[in-house]
Protein backbone atom coordinates (compact mmCIF):
# COMPACT_ATOMS: atom_id res chain seq x y z
CA UNK A 1 0.00 0.00 0.00
CA UNK A 2 1.79 3.23 -1.10
CA UNK A 3 -0.94 5.60 -0.80
CA UNK A 4 -1.62 7.37 2.27
CA UNK A 5 -5.51 7.02 3.73
CA UNK A 6 -7.64 9.70 4.81
CA UNK A 7 -8.82 9.97 8.41
CA UNK A 8 -12.50 9.30 7.46
CA UNK A 9 -11.05 6.33 5.19
CA UNK A 10 -9.79 4.69 8.37
CA UNK A 11 -12.48 5.51 10.60
CA UNK A 12 -14.77 3.64 8.20
CA UNK A 13 -12.67 0.64 7.56
CA UNK A 14 -12.09 -0.29 11.12
CA UNK A 15 -15.07 1.33 12.58
CA UNK A 16 -13.15 3.90 14.82
CA UNK A 17 -14.21 7.59 15.69
CA UNK A 18 -11.82 10.09 14.40
CA UNK A 19 -11.46 10.97 18.39
CA UNK A 20 -10.26 7.66 19.23
CA UNK A 21 -7.94 7.82 16.29
CA UNK A 22 -6.28 11.39 17.47
CA UNK A 23 -6.56 10.01 20.72
CA UNK A 24 -4.12 6.94 20.09
CA UNK A 25 -2.20 9.64 18.36
CA UNK A 26 -2.05 12.03 21.16
CA UNK A 27 -1.03 9.19 23.60
CA UNK A 28 1.97 8.16 20.63
CA UNK A 29 0.92 5.03 19.76
CA UNK A 30 -0.07 5.93 15.94
CA UNK A 31 1.53 9.12 14.10
CA UNK A 32 -0.16 10.97 11.13
CA UNK A 33 1.14 13.37 8.36
CA UNK A 34 -0.95 16.36 6.74
CA UNK A 35 -0.53 18.24 3.24
CA UNK A 36 -0.04 21.43 2.27
CA UNK A 37 -3.27 20.85 -0.06
CA UNK A 38 -4.95 18.40 2.75
CA UNK A 39 -6.34 19.72 5.90
CA UNK A 40 -7.32 16.52 7.65
CA UNK A 41 -4.96 13.78 9.07
CA UNK A 42 -3.54 10.93 7.15
CA UNK A 43 -1.79 7.70 7.26
CA UNK A 44 0.69 5.66 6.04
CA UNK A 45 0.90 1.87 5.82
CA UNK A 46 3.36 2.04 9.30
CA UNK A 47 -0.16 3.48 10.75
CA UNK A 48 -2.55 1.18 9.62
CA UNK A 49 -0.23 -1.47 10.96
CA UNK A 50 0.17 0.20 14.40
CA UNK A 51 -3.72 0.87 14.33
CA UNK A 52 -4.70 -3.03 13.78
CA UNK A 53 -2.07 -3.74 16.25
CA UNK A 54 -3.81 -1.45 18.97
CA UNK A 55 -7.34 -2.48 18.40
CA UNK A 56 -6.36 -6.51 19.04
CA UNK A 57 -4.51 -5.35 22.01
CA UNK A 58 -7.53 -3.26 22.85
CA UNK A 59 -9.66 -6.42 22.46
CA UNK A 60 -8.07 -8.06 25.04
CA UNK A 61 -8.73 -5.55 27.67
CA UNK A 62 -5.03 -4.76 27.59
CA UNK A 63 -4.09 -1.25 28.60
CA UNK A 64 -3.22 2.00 27.34
CA UNK A 65 -0.31 2.29 29.42
CA UNK A 66 0.50 -1.55 28.74
CA UNK A 67 0.34 -0.95 24.95
CA UNK A 68 2.48 1.89 25.45
CA UNK A 69 5.35 -0.22 26.91
CA UNK A 70 4.87 -2.95 24.36
CA UNK A 71 5.13 -0.74 21.10
CA UNK A 72 8.46 1.19 23.25
CA UNK A 73 10.19 -2.55 24.05
CA UNK A 74 13.23 -3.35 22.03
CA UNK A 75 12.07 -7.07 22.38
CA UNK A 76 8.97 -9.37 23.13
CA UNK A 77 9.71 -9.61 26.79
CA UNK A 78 7.17 -6.45 27.34
CA UNK A 79 4.50 -7.80 25.35
CA UNK A 80 4.94 -11.83 26.72
CA UNK A 81 4.96 -10.26 30.26
CA UNK A 82 1.96 -8.36 29.54
CA UNK A 83 -0.36 -11.07 27.77
CA UNK A 84 1.42 -13.63 30.46
CA UNK A 85 -0.62 -11.39 33.50
CA UNK A 86 -3.77 -11.19 31.57
CA UNK A 87 -3.83 -15.03 31.83
CA UNK A 88 -3.14 -15.30 35.22
CA UNK A 89 -6.56 -12.75 35.93
CA UNK A 90 -8.08 -14.72 33.48
CA UNK A 91 -7.51 -17.73 34.85
CA UNK A 92 -8.08 -15.88 38.59
CA UNK A 93 -11.44 -14.62 37.39
CA UNK A 94 -12.29 -18.56 36.13
CA UNK A 95 -11.64 -19.81 39.11
CA UNK A 96 -13.60 -17.21 41.23
CA UNK A 97 -16.66 -18.15 38.49
CA UNK A 98 -16.81 -21.58 39.49
CA UNK A 99 -16.54 -21.20 43.18
CA UNK A 100 -19.13 -18.57 43.12
CA UNK A 101 -21.46 -21.43 41.73
CA UNK A 102 -20.28 -23.84 43.94
CA UNK A 103 -21.58 -20.88 46.38
CA UNK A 104 -24.97 -20.43 44.60
CA UNK A 105 -25.48 -24.51 44.33
CA UNK A 106 -24.84 -24.87 48.61
CA UNK A 107 -27.76 -22.19 48.83
CA UNK A 108 -30.15 -23.63 45.84
CA UNK A 109 -29.84 -26.82 47.70
CA UNK A 110 -31.00 -25.52 51.12
CA UNK A 111 -33.75 -23.46 49.66
CA UNK A 112 -34.84 -26.84 48.28
CA UNK A 113 -34.57 -28.59 51.62
CA UNK A 114 -35.99 -25.61 53.93
CA UNK A 115 -39.79 -26.18 55.04
CA UNK A 116 -41.91 -23.12 54.04
CA UNK A 117 -44.64 -24.97 56.16
CA UNK A 118 -42.14 -23.39 58.84
CA UNK A 119 -42.08 -19.94 59.85
CA UNK A 120 -38.65 -20.64 61.15
CA UNK A 121 -37.07 -21.87 58.07
CA UNK A 122 -38.66 -19.41 55.91
CA UNK A 123 -37.29 -16.26 58.59
CA UNK A 124 -34.08 -17.83 58.22
CA UNK A 125 -33.55 -18.09 54.53
CA UNK A 126 -34.94 -14.05 54.74
CA UNK A 127 -32.38 -13.32 57.16
CA UNK A 128 -29.38 -14.61 55.30
CA UNK A 129 -30.70 -12.77 52.34
CA UNK A 130 -30.75 -9.71 54.25
CA UNK A 131 -27.20 -10.33 55.90
CA UNK A 132 -25.65 -11.28 52.29
CA UNK A 133 -27.29 -7.57 50.44
CA UNK A 134 -26.13 -5.71 53.84
CA UNK A 135 -22.67 -6.89 53.26
CA UNK A 136 -22.49 -8.44 56.98
CA UNK A 137 -19.90 -11.42 57.15
CA UNK A 138 -20.70 -12.84 60.06
CA UNK A 139 -23.65 -15.06 59.41
CA UNK A 140 -25.13 -17.48 61.62
CA UNK A 141 -27.62 -19.98 59.58
CA UNK A 142 -28.21 -23.21 59.05
CA UNK A 143 -24.87 -23.99 56.59
CA UNK A 144 -21.58 -22.77 56.24
CA UNK A 145 -20.90 -19.67 57.64
CA UNK A 146 -17.35 -19.46 55.83
CA UNK A 147 -19.21 -19.45 52.29
CA UNK A 148 -20.67 -16.20 52.89
CA UNK A 149 -17.67 -14.72 53.87
CA UNK A 150 -16.18 -15.90 50.45
CA UNK A 151 -19.25 -14.83 48.41
CA UNK A 152 -18.53 -11.37 49.19
CA UNK A 153 -15.12 -11.98 48.29
CA UNK A 154 -15.85 -13.22 45.23
CA UNK A 155 -18.25 -11.23 44.22
CA UNK A 156 -16.35 -7.92 45.12
CA UNK A 157 -13.12 -9.32 42.83
CA UNK A 158 -16.02 -10.08 40.19
CA UNK A 159 -17.06 -6.54 40.33
CA UNK A 160 -13.90 -4.57 40.32
CA UNK A 161 -14.22 -3.59 36.14
CA UNK A 162 -17.80 -1.92 37.61
CA UNK A 163 -17.33 1.67 37.57
CA UNK A 164 -18.32 3.98 41.05
CA UNK A 165 -21.21 5.09 39.45
CA UNK A 166 -22.43 8.49 40.84
CA UNK A 167 -25.91 10.50 40.54
CA UNK A 168 -25.43 14.15 40.25
CA UNK A 169 -28.06 16.81 39.32
CA UNK A 170 -26.52 19.24 36.34
CA UNK A 171 -27.99 22.68 37.37
CA UNK A 172 -30.17 24.59 34.50
CA UNK A 173 -27.51 26.79 32.55
CA UNK A 174 -27.23 29.29 29.59
CA UNK A 175 -25.59 27.77 27.23
CA UNK A 176 -24.25 27.85 23.53
CA UNK A 177 -25.26 24.73 21.23
CA UNK A 178 -24.50 23.47 17.78
CA UNK A 179 -26.89 21.65 15.31
CA UNK A 180 -26.72 18.21 15.80
CA UNK A 181 -23.95 16.38 13.26
CA UNK A 182 -22.46 13.30 12.73
CA UNK A 183 -19.39 12.80 14.98
CA UNK A 184 -16.57 13.48 12.24
CA UNK A 185 -18.10 16.69 11.46
CA UNK A 186 -17.79 17.80 15.70
CA UNK A 187 -14.44 18.55 14.77
CA UNK A 188 -13.89 20.72 11.63
CA UNK A 189 -11.95 23.92 11.82
CA UNK A 190 -15.39 25.99 12.15
CA UNK A 191 -17.13 23.84 15.15
CA UNK A 192 -18.48 25.41 17.98
CA UNK A 193 -15.17 23.84 19.79
CA UNK A 194 -13.13 25.79 18.37
CA UNK A 195 -15.07 28.90 18.30
CA UNK A 196 -15.07 29.04 22.00
CA UNK A 197 -11.40 28.79 21.77
CA UNK A 198 -11.15 32.03 20.40
CA UNK A 199 -14.24 33.75 22.91
CA UNK A 200 -13.19 32.29 25.99
CA UNK A 201 -14.20 34.61 27.63
CA UNK A 202 -17.65 33.68 27.10
CA UNK A 203 -17.38 30.42 29.03
CA UNK A 204 -18.57 29.27 32.25
CA UNK A 205 -18.22 26.29 34.32
CA UNK A 206 -21.01 24.18 34.47
CA UNK A 207 -19.37 21.34 36.38
CA UNK A 208 -16.38 21.11 38.01
CA UNK A 209 -13.67 22.85 35.97
CA UNK A 210 -15.46 22.17 32.71
CA UNK A 211 -17.46 24.58 30.40
CA UNK A 212 -18.63 21.89 27.49
CA UNK A 213 -20.33 18.88 27.04
CA UNK A 214 -21.02 16.74 24.11
CA UNK A 215 -24.35 15.04 23.76
CA UNK A 216 -25.49 12.31 21.43
CA UNK A 217 -28.96 11.74 20.75
CA UNK A 218 -30.32 8.54 20.24
CA UNK A 219 -30.03 8.21 16.26
CA UNK A 220 -26.27 8.72 16.87
CA UNK A 221 -26.26 12.14 15.92
CA UNK A 222 -24.07 14.24 18.53
CA UNK A 223 -23.99 18.27 19.38
CA UNK A 224 -21.67 20.55 21.83
CA UNK A 225 -23.13 22.42 24.26
CA UNK A 226 -21.23 25.25 25.96
CA UNK A 227 -21.99 26.64 29.01
CA UNK A 228 -21.68 30.58 28.94
CA UNK A 229 -22.16 34.03 31.09
CA UNK A 230 -25.71 35.39 31.75
CA UNK A 231 -24.53 38.80 29.77
CA UNK A 232 -24.27 36.41 26.56
CA UNK A 233 -27.00 37.16 23.72
CA UNK A 234 -27.25 35.91 19.94
CA UNK A 235 -25.64 39.12 18.66
CA UNK A 236 -22.38 37.79 20.46
CA UNK A 237 -22.39 34.37 19.48
CA UNK A 238 -24.02 33.83 15.84
CA UNK A 239 -24.23 31.68 14.02
CA UNK A 240 -24.59 29.35 16.88
CA UNK A 241 -28.12 29.29 19.44
CA UNK A 242 -28.28 30.68 23.30
CA UNK A 243 -30.78 28.85 24.59
CA UNK A 244 -31.12 27.42 28.06
CA UNK A 245 -29.76 23.77 28.97
CA UNK A 246 -32.36 22.51 31.55
CA UNK A 247 -30.20 19.51 33.17
CA UNK A 248 -31.52 17.17 35.37
CA UNK A 249 -30.50 13.98 36.91
CA UNK A 250 -27.68 11.78 35.66
CA UNK A 251 -25.60 8.22 36.23
CA UNK A 252 -22.10 9.44 36.40
CA UNK A 253 -18.98 7.61 35.77
CA UNK A 254 -15.31 7.93 34.02
CA UNK A 255 -13.99 6.32 31.21
CA UNK A 256 -11.08 7.00 28.90
CA UNK A 257 -11.09 9.96 26.48
CA UNK A 258 -10.85 8.91 23.07
CA UNK A 259 -11.37 5.10 23.72
CA UNK A 260 -14.42 3.92 22.08
CA UNK A 261 -13.96 0.43 23.83
CA UNK A 262 -13.84 2.13 27.44
CA UNK A 263 -16.81 4.97 27.02
CA UNK A 264 -19.07 2.09 25.73
CA UNK A 265 -18.37 -0.25 28.40
CA UNK A 266 -18.52 2.46 31.36
CA UNK A 267 -22.27 3.39 29.72
CA UNK A 268 -23.07 -0.16 29.16
CA UNK A 269 -22.16 -0.74 33.21
CA UNK A 270 -24.16 2.62 34.04
CA UNK A 271 -27.51 1.03 32.51
CA UNK A 272 -26.55 -2.24 34.21
CA UNK A 273 -25.92 -0.45 37.88
CA UNK A 274 -29.51 1.36 36.85
CA UNK A 275 -31.79 -1.65 37.18
CA UNK A 276 -30.94 -2.01 40.81
CA UNK A 277 -32.19 1.36 41.45
CA UNK A 278 -35.23 3.00 41.21
CA UNK A 279 -34.01 4.89 37.75
CA UNK A 280 -34.16 4.18 34.61
CA UNK A 281 -33.23 5.71 31.47
CA UNK A 282 -34.31 8.80 30.75
CA UNK A 283 -34.59 8.72 26.69
CA UNK A 284 -35.79 11.98 25.99
CA UNK A 285 -32.75 13.31 26.86
CA UNK A 286 -29.01 13.24 25.40
CA UNK A 287 -26.10 11.35 26.89
CA UNK A 288 -23.46 13.17 27.67
CA UNK A 289 -19.44 13.45 28.74
CA UNK A 290 -17.59 15.90 29.05
CA UNK A 291 -13.67 16.30 29.99
CA UNK A 292 -12.95 16.81 33.78
CA UNK A 293 -9.76 18.04 35.80
CA UNK A 294 -7.58 16.87 32.80
CA UNK A 295 -4.22 18.96 33.27
CA UNK A 296 -0.38 17.62 31.74
CA UNK A 297 0.21 16.00 35.43
CA UNK A 298 -3.09 13.84 35.72
CA UNK A 299 -2.74 12.91 32.04
CA UNK A 300 0.86 11.72 33.46
CA UNK A 301 -0.11 9.72 36.04
CA UNK A 302 -2.54 8.13 34.58
CA UNK A 303 -1.13 7.88 31.28
CA UNK A 304 -4.75 8.54 29.62
CA UNK A 305 -7.32 11.88 30.06
CA UNK A 306 -10.45 10.91 31.79
CA UNK A 307 -13.78 11.52 30.28
CA UNK A 308 -17.15 11.65 32.49
CA UNK A 309 -20.08 10.17 31.10
CA UNK A 310 -23.35 11.16 32.25
CA UNK A 311 -26.35 9.36 31.39
CA UNK A 312 -29.84 10.72 31.64
CA UNK A 313 -31.94 9.19 34.57
CA UNK A 314 -35.33 9.65 35.64
CA UNK A 315 -37.69 7.67 38.39
CA UNK A 316 -39.48 4.45 37.30
CA UNK A 317 -42.98 5.31 36.42
CA UNK A 318 -44.32 3.01 39.52
CA UNK A 319 -42.17 5.22 41.48
CA UNK A 320 -43.77 8.52 40.71
CA UNK A 321 -47.35 7.29 40.66
CA UNK A 322 -46.38 6.15 44.15
CA UNK A 323 -44.85 9.56 45.16
CA UNK A 324 -47.94 10.94 43.27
Amino acid sequence: MSELIKIREMSIKYDISARALKYYEDMGLISSTRSEDYAYRMYDEAAVKRLEQILILRKLNISIKDIQRIFDAPDSDVVLEVLGNKVDVIDEEVALLHELKSIVLEFIKQINNADFAKDTDVKLLYEKAQEIEGHLVNVDYNGKPADVNRLLEITEKLDKKIPDVMIVRIPEFLSLTSQYQDFGELFNENCLMFWMNKYNYLKKNAVLDCADFLCRRNDGKFRWIYSVHECVNELDTAPYEVTVFKGGLYASAVCIDGDDDSIMKVESKILQWLKKTNFVLDEERDIMGNMTYNDDEIKKGLGYEQLQRYVPIKLKEEEIGLEA
